[in-house]
């Protein structure tokens, strides 16, 4: 019985919740059964907790006596740790020419291996430019020539596809 799917906005609480009788939970976790929602908001009222209407798609509605401001942190506190918890992947891009030169070509895949070894996908752009798109099989064999050059550190998530005057792939650590 717990709200963490809900926006805390959208839950009632005590005089909000506007139905005749509701199906009561204590604190403890007891059902106390179908009660009036005076007798209901009368009975937290007296331990001095809050009625908070846990599930209202149900007939009748069912409601539980908590401490509300307690469980307004609780859910941020848990929302923070699963943010906490939860690791962004980036994606690093490399942009290379079709008349790339073969050192220059060794050093953009040292850098493609250092960030597939640091974590971070790479997205790999092999451009061509003006006339280059005549030769479009030496692109191939440049994105080849990239592919087995790394797939010891990673793997080809995205296989090479034309995009517009590129050749793209995307590379994911192993």
């Amino acid at each position: 019985m717990s709200l963490i799917g809900k926006d805390i906005k959208d839950v009632n609480i005590n005089e909000r919740i506007r139905v005749r009788e509701v199906r009561l939970i204590d604190e403890s976790g007891r059902q106390l059964g179908i009660v009036p929602t005076l007798d209901a908001l009368r009975m937290a009222r007296e331990q001095e907790l809050d009625l908070v209407e846990v599930s209202p798609k149900t007939v009748p509605p069912v409601c539980k006596i908590m401490d509300y401001g307690k469980y307004k942190y609780q859910l941020a506190k848990k929302a923070a740790e699963a943010k906490k918890k939860q690791t962004v992947i980036q994606i690093k891009e490399m942009k290379l020419g079709l008349k790339i030169d073969e050192h220059d070509l060794g050093f953009k895949i040292k850098h493609i291996r250092g960030f597939l070894d640091d974590g971070a996908k790479v997205k790999v752009i092999v451009m061509f430019k003006g006339r280059e798109m005549l030769h479009v099989d030496m692109g191939k064999k440049l994105a080849q020539k990239i592919i087995e050059s790394v797939k010891d550190v990673g793997t080809l998530e995205q296989e090479q596809k034309f995009d517009g005057r590129n050749i793209v792939m995307i590379f994911a650590p192993l």
